[in-house]
């Protein structure tokens, strides 16, 4: 799916802004859209649970409305015309009037839907849309609505970040031609000193005399090399690379023309472009053939007052933030984050590991925290064949918005699954198939949690990187830094061994509450946070296999309320408002060094 933008083709109006905002009940039909009073109000992009001051709204389970009134400009008269929901976290209902006209599971990826044969151009219309926060087994992440003893619904689920939920990204409303550019899939290479661009180009509708003509420019407009046809192969001598850290962006202009003499332009698209390749090589992880350490973050779009909405003020302050930590990468955890983000990875070198909403699909964990006994993670009552055709979903919708970004180098299908479960196999062997089937370039990971060790792993010969969550120090052994060093190092030595493969420690860390200080290795100490990454880097740097380290997490952050929650998890190396902890100095000493070259 593209992303809309404005070209000399298409035109593109922004819906953000003030919307109004109800409650809605457990089921949404064509009958239930009724004009809202603006007694309430809501941005977007926002979440909706923290903006008001009643607690019903933000404990709210269920339907939401959200309302405005739409023009459709009149200049579009025979254009096609589209909505586009950039995310409804996590189920979404399009109403144009009362007619519904798009419905959507999945939180965080975009959808849309046209409309030009409802409105006319020129017309205005009631645009509604309901959104709903429930999760249940099939849906990605999972979860179950429980009934309390006094009546109240509460919604449970498995993973430890806010439910946050609403319009968190933008609405759009955009135009094109009848006759369009409908998707561009881009794969690049090095071979030598060339650079390799890969194309396929679709239209919603091909005619026999109409053509692709697409064109690379670089960074100063020139154009450096052109080809015809639905597909092919550009070929760039001495390219300029995008590197981590120094990106070099070239402008895919896609131009769909009609008749032999291509003179009539029915529609251009331009992708930007980033020359690179991505692979794994033994031990070592290679961007253009060369090693790369992942140096950064677990992160995620969580604020104060917003919760997940989209914030570009935010998001600009955050890359500077990891720009002077010296950090090169992060992770979008637990889900696809806003497609902006990627945008300015690619145009600041910043490399990305994707991942899906996958996070949760693990009883043992919860259990654990309860001292319950724990079901089992696949069976038909809990994570089954509804969650594994979601997961399924959720991986195509992602890399059909993703797959063009050079920032991302590997693409992360679940996070902290049962993969020492029995069932975990068949639940994962369809997905890492179906990954590879979707886009053979790139490497794909998971991952794994403490409950699962080397030795109970059941899934890890299936993937490409090893990717491991791991806290001694922290959930074990805590406050024994000693024991959790040697720990630490003896496990990372039998994962070493046994598969050869790079390893990066995608979240390791410790709570710390700002302003607390301690001689001594005290728990929630700030000190004791930067002595536990100080040992952390100590291992890594003893095992040839770890290719990254990706503290947990960048900032502090919101979770469900919980006696071991104090207002959120804690484990940034930031607060919640972005100022440093101590520990950011042990990062930015450790990271603006050049010694991370394996």
């Amino acid at each position: 799916m593209l992303k809309p933008r404005a070209t000399a083709t298409r035109e593109l109006v922004s819906l953000d802004g003030i919307w109004n905002f109800a409650l809605g009940d457990d089921q949404v039909g064509t009958s239930c859209v009724q004009p809202l009073s603006p007694e309430l109000q809501v941005p977007v992009p926002a979440s909706y649970n923290d903006i008001f001051i009643d607690p019903r709204i933000r404990d709210h389970v269920g339907w939401v409305y959200y309302q405005r009134s739409v023009r459709v400009p009149r200049g579009w008269a025979g254009e096609k015309y589209f909505l586009r929901v950039d995310a409804a976290t996590h189920h979404g209902r399009v109403f144009v009037d009362s007619q519904l006209v798009a419905e959507h599971s999945g939180g965080y990826t975009p959808f849309e839907t046209d409309i030009s044969h409802l409105v006319a151009a020129g017309a205005e219309f009631c645009l509604t849309i309901a959104v709903s926060n429930i999760l249940t087994n099939a849906t990605i992440p999972p979860g179950k609505v429980e009934t309390l003893a006094n009546g109240k619904r509460k919604q449970q689920y498995q993973h430890d970040f806010y439910n946050y939920a609403g319009l968190a990204r933008s609405v759009w409303l955009y135009s094109v031609p009848q006759v369009h550019i409908q998707d561009v899939t881009i794969v690049t290479s090095t071979s030598q000193t060339s650079g390799i661009v890969d194309y396929q180009v679709t239209a919603n509708r091909m005619i026999p005399e109409n053509q692709f003509h697409l064109s690379l420019l670089d960074e100063n407009g020139q154009v450096v090399a052109q080809s015809n046809g639905p597909q092919g192969r550009i070929r760039v001598e001495s390219a300029h690379l995008w590197q981590p850290g120094a990106a070099y962006l070239y402008q895919l202009q896609v131009e769909l023309l009609r008749g032999d003499d291509r003179k009539e332009l029915l529609d251009t698209y331009t992708i930007a472009t980033g020359i690179r390749s991505v692979e794994v090589s033994g031990m070592q992880f290679l961007i253009n053939g060369k090693p790369f350490y992942f140096t950064g973050f677990g992160k995620h779009e969580d604020t104060a007052i917003r919760g997940k909405g989209h914030d570009p003020a935010y998001m600009v302050h955050d890359f500077q933030l990891m720009k002077w930590l010296g950090a090169n990468s992060f992770r979008t955890s637990h889900y696809p984050y806003a497609e902006e983000v990627l945008e300015y990875a690619d145009r600041h070198g910043i490399v990305v590991i994707d991942e899906t909403a996958a996070v949760g699909l693990n009883l043992a964990i919860v259990a654990g925290i309860h001292g319950t006994k724990a079901p089992p993670t696949f069976s038909p009552d809990t994570i089954n064949e509804h969650t594994q055709m979601a997961h399924k979903n959720a991986l195509q919708e992602l890399i059909s918005r993703d797959k063009n970004h050079p920032c991302v180098v590997l693409w992360m299908i679940a996070n902290e699954p049962a993969s020492g479960e029995v069932g975990a196999v068949e639940y994962f062997k369809p997905l890492v198939k179906f990954t590879r089937e979707l886009d053979p370039s790139r490497p794909i990971c998971f991952a794994n949690m403490a409950f699962n060790p080397v030795n109970r792993d059941l899934i890890t010969d299936m993937f490409d990187v090893i990717c491991l969550n791991r806290y001694f120090g922290w959930y074990k052994h805590t406050g024994e830094l000693d024991m959790a060093e040697e720990a630490l190092y003896e496990e990372l030595s039998g994962w070493q061994d046994k598969f050869g493969k790079p390893m990066i420690i995608t979240e390791y860390g410790a709570d710390s509450l700002a302003g607390l200080h301690a001689v001594n290795d005290v728990p929630w100490s700030e000190e004791y946070q930067s002595r536990l990454l100080e040992m952390y880097h100590r291992v890594h740097d003893r095992l040839d296999a770890v290719v990254g380290e990706h503290v947990w997490n960048f900032a502090d952050f919101q979770t469900t309320s919980q006696i071991f929650r104090v207002n959120g998890n804690k484990k940034g190396i930031f607060t919640r408002d972005r100022q440093p902890k101590a520990a950011a100095r042990v990062l930015r000493e450790r990271w603006t060094k050049p010694f991370l070259t394996r």
